[in-house]
């Protein structure tokens, strides 16, 4: 018996931005519903209508390109990180910018804590800064050690721990916020091109070379990891749908089982290798960027 051909999909092009998507990130499911912020290299982050696409904002103040955003547990707080040497706080209601805080370098990463009141960025300083946001005149607390540029910067267990990644550097560093101090580096083989925490904060989805690898968090050891074909710069996993999907140098998206690996579904359409994806709070889509701008 032949094989069961698999599934395709036309994507839902958002427009908007005039240089490369470089992350997109939804929000968790609100009174309101859930929102989708990007961040690209023509220094205008966006905010978007989760299910939809459906521009809602942008948001104006940076002089540089854009290299993160996320939005908070309550999706009124945004934030984002720049080329401009800082790092940005918005009030994602309206638009407006709240906290601005300089740094010495670039910054390609920010992550808000689960409490809403820290975010963590880091960037090519090699070090991760703690912003107080209920003290935004306080120093922040520096986490220093990093040989090279912090790349991916997520809170985990909390606002207890914080795990980072390096540029061009095997491995996940996790640093006790208490003490400022790593704790255990979980090894991959490659450098690490994309992590994401998924939304019930219990696995954590990294990718490196060509291996797709899903941590467990409470436990901070690998559960498993499946292997791609081609190099692979970015995943998502959905515990809910037992799914996860997956892009790179080939310039489509594959969605995938968990359990077994077997491909499930194919998405083309991407002009570049594919940079970012993310599963929306709900399971119901996923979004993906290139280095095109769209």
């Amino acid at each position: 018996m032949a094989p069961a051909a698999k599934k395709t999909q036309q994507p839902a092009v958002c427009h908007g931005h005039s240089r490369p998507i470089v992350e997109v990130n939804y929000s968790r499911v609100t009174p309101d519903g859930y929102f989708l912020v990007s961040a690209s290299k023509d220094g205008q982050p966006m905010l978007r209508d989760g299910p939809t696409g459906d521009w809602i904002g942008t948001f104006i103040g940076h002089k540089g390109a854009v290299w993160s955003c996320a939005l908070d547990p309550t999706a009124t707080l945004a934030a984002t990180a720049s080329a401009d040497f800082s790092a940005k706080v918005w009030d994602a209601l309206t638009g407006t910018e709240k906290l601005s805080f300089q740094h010495g370098h670039i910054v390609r990463c920010c992550s808000f804590a689960d409490s809403s009141t820290r975010l963590a960025t880091g960037g090519m300083e090699k070090l991760v800064r703690i912003y107080d946001l209920e003290r935004p005149d306080a120093a922040p607390q520096q986490l220093s050690g990093a040989a090279k540029g912090i790349r991916n910067v997520v809170w985990v267990h909390g606002d207890s721990l914080v795990l980072t990644t390096q540029q061009d550097t095997p491995g996940l560093d996790v640093w006790d916020v208490r003490s400022g101090s790593i704790v255990q580096t979980l090894a991959t083989e490659a450098p690490v091109t994309s992590v994401e925490l998924t939304f019930d904060g219990r696995f954590l989805t990294t990718t490196d070379g060509a291996t797709i690898r899903f941590w467990d968090v409470g436990a901070l050891r690998e559960a498993k990891q499946h292997k791609a074909a081609y190099p692979v710069e970015a995943a998502s996993y959905c515990p809910a749908k037992g799914r996860f999907a997956c892009g790179g140098g080939d310039m489509w998206v594959h969605l995938h089982s968990y359990d077994d690996g077997s491909e499930l579904e194919v998405c083309k359409g991407h002009h570049g290798p594919v940079h970012t994806i993310r599963f929306g709070p709900e399971g119901k889509e996923y979004a993906s960027t290139d280095f095109a701008a769209t």
